[in-house]
């Protein structure tokens, strides 16, 4: 992605765009907590879903960004084909939200940061583009990556810094 402004394309900036928008879904789920990460989807040039990691507060492993969007997606288009759409996420979608993107046949996802421990849109494996399955996806990288990896990175420095301290209260409490 081009940093001088002048030389985008409207693409590029409509991208930039949509992924301040997911940005602002992953800053709730670090207010929460949560691992931050955020999704919206777009059609025709308007957010049509949103969503935010909610696996801690809702107790759930499905409480993904990207499923929340894909669901809010799907009763807005009152499908579950979420064709002509755009799925823009801070951060690599792991095997389950990959699948699910694959199944409601969204023909482009934009991410900014990939993830080299669980991506599956080709740090790991590539979900999106699997010949052997009936839809690939378009996918584009890098957008905002620095801007949501210091996000990212900030959550897990604080993190650990809590369950350290975590770790040595109950290090007092046992004496």
């Amino acid at each position: 992605m081009r940093k001088d402004k002048q030389l985008l394309t409207e693409e590029e900036k409509k991208d930039i765009k949509y992924m301040r928008a997911a940005l602002a879904q992953a800053r709730k789920a670090y207010e929460l907590g949560e691992v931050p990460i955020g999704c919206v989807i777009v059609y025709e040039d308007k957010i049509i879903g949103r969503g935010y990691n909610r696996r801690n507060t809702d107790k759930t492993p499905l409480a993904h960004a990207e499923l929340t969007a894909i669901k809010k997606a799907g009763k807005f288009m009152k499908d579950w084909r979420l064709e002509g759409c755009t799925l823009y996420v801070t951060l690599e979608p792991c095997q389950m939200c990959s699948g699910a993107i694959v199944q409601a046949r969204i023909p482009r996802v934009v991410m900014a940061a990939e993830n080299p421990k669980a991506g599956c849109a080709g740090s790991v494996m590539d979900i999106l583009n699997n010949p052997e399955f009936n839809h690939q996806v378009d996918v584009t990288k890098g957008v905002l990556k620095d801007e949501c990896g210091i996000l990212l990175k900030k959550f897990f420095v604080e993190l650990r810094a809590r369950n350290k301290a975590e770790k040595e209260q109950r290090g007092k409490a046992d004496e």
